[in-house]
């Protein structure tokens, strides 16, 4: 559990004060250096146009685990809004609203992803858009389902008795109990939302060149494969080791909260 904390905020301190930490500008071409294998010079080597690929690692990391941050915290926004109003909004918006994210559900996340970057153009804006409307149905469940388990407590039916306003109940009465199960599903869906990230950068519809970003690199590294396949190597291992370290975050993180609920 330690290590993983450690992991975690070491990728965070990284994400935070990367650029500060690169000894050169990620985006400065030196062809007389291209390809060059890792040394003291260039502790990682330099990518085809010879540029340091720990510059443009660390600040890659700024895009990567950054806009992954961002469409996650809107896609838990979206979807606990939409749980929220499936569960209080009556029997018909409910199943409106249960509908709309089984059909949702039905196509692969990445795919329908890919295809509303593809319909919308490459850029970081359609990224952020597309990885946001793929990714609220998870949150929608969770937040359905404990919205409808509190909706029959007794302290829930005294407020409405009492004529509190709709955002005054769930501001102190469903929020609180939402938040630790929503945090659980959080953490997978940043982790998710970082492979996404990667993948629709690998595949050109992400943040563009060139702006240092994990998926960018693996696509400008991929006709190097065979002559200097480290560049494909060091931003794989960073995608893989941060997803990694947020799952395993994650996992801990629920088992502390289903300890905690078996205790009580």
């Amino acid at each position: 559990m330690r290590s993983v904390i450690a992991l975690v905020l070491v990728i965070l301190f990284v994400t935070l004060v990367g650029p500060l930490l690169a000894s050169y500008d990620p985006t400065a071409i030196n062809i007389s250096k291209r390809l060059s294998p890792p040394g003291r010079e260039f502790l990682l080597g330099t990518d085809a146009l010879g540029r340091d690929i720990l510059s443009r690692l660390l600040y890659g990391a700024r895009w990567s685990l950054g806009l992954a941050f961002l469409i996650s915290i809107i896609s838990l926004c979206i979807g606990a809004l939409i749980g929220l109003a499936a569960a209080l909004g009556g029997k018909l918006a409910d199943w409106v609203v249960m509908r709309t994210t089984d059909t949702f559900l039905a196509f692969p996340e990445l795919v329908a992803a890919v295809v509303i970057a593809g319909l919308m153009g490459a850029g970081t804006w359609s990224l952020i858009f597309a990885l946001s409307v793929t990714g609220w149905m998870r949150y929608a469940r969770v937040a359905r389902g404990i919205g409808l388990s509190l909706k029959s407590r007794g302290y829930v039916i005294q407020a409405n008795l009492a004529g509190l306003s709709p955002w005054f109940i769930a501001r102190w009465h469903y929020l609180p109990s939402l938040l630790p199960s929503l945090t659980v599903v959080w953490t997978g869906m940043f982790a998710r939302a970082i492979l996404g990230i990667s993948a629709l950068g690998f595949l050109g519809f992400g943040v563009q060149p060139p702006t240092p970003e994990w998926g960018t690199m693996l696509l400008d590294a991929r006709i190097h494969l065979r002559s200097a396949p480290l560049q494909m190597i060091w931003p794989g291992l960073a995608v893989i080791v941060s997803v990694l370290a947020i799952n395993l975050a994650g996992d801990a993180l629920r088992d502390s909260i289903a300890s905690k609920g078996v205790e009580h």
